[in-house]
């Protein structure tokens, strides 16, 4: 039989949980281990080593988009001048990233402000582009554009397959 002060979800002999200070010392850090620091990171946990694997991945995806935009439109071109060409739109886009978030600005709507993210990365690419591929800028256009297409399918086709999307 249950008596109205006790609660019918716990257990019959409950004791008090031990507080975190009463745990025995073989329980606690090792003294190089700050206090404050977290034992564990998830995946996305923030650090200078996330930014430059971001970055480098954002490169290496923005190279091989526009190598293939780029074979695709002038022909035969060497790798090399895409991974020349790559880690500019890959900078602008991740400084720029906080601006595209709907929280970024207030009054604003978020939808510009992607948009101008875009737009942005977009000036800085035709920028590259024109100067590594030794394009005159009306002629590195219909090449941008064309990286910007290839991108964005296959960013949409990986976000899929990875489940991100």
């Amino acid at each position: 039989m249950v008596t109205p002060s006790a609660s019918p979800l716990a257990p019959p002999c409950s004791l008090p949980l031990p507080s975190a200070r009463a745990l025995p010392a073989q329980f606690s850090p090792p003294p190089w281990v700050a206090p404050s620091l977290p034992l564990q990171v998830d995946l996305t946990g923030g650090g200078l080593l996330a930014l430059a694997v971001t970055f480098l991945l954002t490169c290496l995806f923005y190279a091989v988009t526009l190598h293939l935009a780029a074979t695709f439109f002038i022909g035969d071109v060497p790798s090399q001048r895409a991974a020349t060409a790559a880690p500019v739109p890959a900078l602008v886009s991740i400084l720029l990233q906080q601006y595209g978030q709907s929280d970024a600005a207030v009054g604003v709507d978020p939808s510009l402000l992607v948009g101008l993210v875009v737009l942005a990365t977009l000036l800085a690419d035709l920028l590259a582009v024109s100067f590594v591929y030794r394009l005159k800028l009306k002629s590195a256009i219909p090449l941008v554009l064309l990286h910007f297409g290839f991108a964005a399918l296959l960013g949409v086709a990986l976000g899929n397959l990875l489940g991100v999307l």
